[in-house]
C-alpha cells in the first residue's frame, strides 16, 4: 500500500480544481493553469476542499502510479498558488548573464554568447552572479535549470561553471609534480 497515495490533498483557497469525465485534472490559480491526464486505473474524487486518489485495480504497476499521481496533483496545486523556483550561481572570469525579452543570454567563457529561449510559463531573473528560474510547473522549472547548468557544468579544480545554489562542489587538488 502506498502511504503517500492514501494522503488527502487540501485545495488552497486561491486555486480552482476540476475533474473532467475522461480523467483530465485541471488546476487554475493566480500563477497559471495546469492540466494532467490521470491513468484510467486510478480514481480522483473531490469532496469539499479535499482531493482523494484511489486505486481501481490492485496491480503492482497501478499501485506504483498511485503515489506519483497524488504527488503530481499536489505539485500542480502548489505551483499555481505559490510557484516553484530554482536558483543557479555562476562563477568564472568574464561570465555574465542577462535576460533579453524571452531569452536568457549567457556568456560562459565560450567564443560566442548562448541565447537560450525560455519556454512558455518560465521566467528568469539575473542578479549579480545568480540566476533565478521560476514558474508554476515543477518539472519544467527543473528541466530548464538543468539545461542552463549543463551549458557549463562546474569543474572540480577551480570551481568555474554554473551550479545550483545549494550544490556543493567537491574540489580536487591540482598537479603538484616536478617541484624540487
Amino acid at each position: 500500500m502506498s502511504r503517500i497515495g492514501k494522503k488527502t490533498i487540501a485545495i488552497p483557497e486561491k486555486a480552482e480544481f476540476k475533474i473532467s469525465g475522461d480523467n483530465l485534472v485541471e488546476v487554475k490559480g493566480p500563477k497559471g493553469n495546469l492540466s494532467f491526464q490521470v491513468n484510467s486505473k486510478l480514481k480522483v474524487e473531490q469532496k469539499d476542499k479535499e482531493i482523494n486518489v484511489s486505486v481501481l485495480d490492485e496491480h503492482r504497476k497501478v499501485r506504483a502510479l498511485w503515489g506519483m499521481t497524488r504527488t503530481l496533483i499536489d505539485n500542480m496545486l502548489v505551483g499555481v498558488t505559490t510557484g516553484f523556483t530554482k536558483t543557479l550561481e555562476f562563477n568564472g572570469v568574464g561570465y555574465k548573464a542577462s535576460v533579453s525579452g524571452n531569452n536568457l543570454v549567457l556568456n560562459l567563457g565560450y567564443s560566442h554568447s548562448i541565447d537560450y529561449p525560455l519556454p512558455e510559463g518560465i521566467t528568469a531573473k539575473v542578479a549579480g552572479k545568480t540566476i533565478e528560474i521560476s514558474g508554476c510547473n515543477k518539472e519544467l522549472v527543473g528541466f530548464v535549470a538543468a539545461k542552463v547548468r549543463g551549458m557549463r557544468p562546474p569543474e572540480p579544480y577551480k570551481g568555474k561553471g554554473v551550479k545550483y545554489a545549494d550544490e556543493r562542489i567537491i574540489r580536487k587538488a591540482g598537479k603538484t609534480g616536478a617541484k624540487k
